[in-house]
């Protein structure tokens, strides 16, 4: 078993014993940051290509990617950004595979880590479909953490094509999930709720 098995948020819930809640407009008060130019340029440019190719792997290279690597600028290249990686946690619970990107506060570039605080699946359509395996993979984020003594108050998630974000965040065994989906054009409130994320893990650790 791996992240991919947990096709739904029902084979992930009850295994592990999470509590769901999901809401709209979770993170309705979350402040929005100003993208750059040049993340703005490379969007522009990007965005019929990827659409264009219309595969999981075109949207990530040039849509997800970059906002990511525009995040880390921000933050002055004190978190990392890993991309295609295999995060193999728990195999005896299914907490294993690859992630299509995991953010960590360190400046660590070579190895992951510790804390996680943001994990991304990436998917060419149905974003519900992809809830399962983000969940299972911020709770292998979770148990990561807590493995190497440094934990944090939450894990982030989003689930996104690109041009459409749903974001998660689990708080111990709670998990919540946005009902609303976030798009491309509303990239200020993406890079405000990506930022939250990372911003809300050095206040709680």
């Amino acid at each position: 078993m791996a992240y991919s098995d947990f096709t739904t948020l029902e084979k992930v819930i009850k295994p592990f014993d999470l509590t769901l809640s999901d809401q709209l407009n979770l993170f309705s008060n979350v402040a929005e940051l100003e993208p750059s130019n040049f993340l703005k340029e490379i969007i522009e440019y990007n965005l019929p290509l990827a659409l264009a190719s219309n595969t999981k792997k075109a949207r990530s290279e040039m849509i997800i990617a970059p906002i990511f690597i525009e995040l880390r600028k921000q933050f002055k290249q004190q978190i990392s950004l890993f991309s295609g990686i295999d995060f193999n946690i728990d195999y005896e619970r299914g907490l294993n595979g690859h992630c299509d990107f995991v953010i960590s506060r360190s400046s660590e570039l070579l190895i992951v880590t510790t804390p996680v605080v943001i994990i991304v699946e990436a998917k060419k359509e149905n974003i519900n479909g992809g809830l399962g395996q983000c969940v299972a993979e911020m709770l292998a984020a979770k148990l990561f953490n807590e493995r190497e003594g440094n934990e944090i108050q939450a894990i982030y998630g989003t689930v996104t094509t690109g041009t459409n974000w749903r974001f998660l965040k689990l708080v111990g065994q709670v998990i919540e999930v946005d009902l609303g989906e976030y798009f491309l054009v509303n990239l200020n409130k993406i890079l405000g709720i990506l930022a939250s994320g990372i911003t809300q893990s050095m206040l709680s650790n």
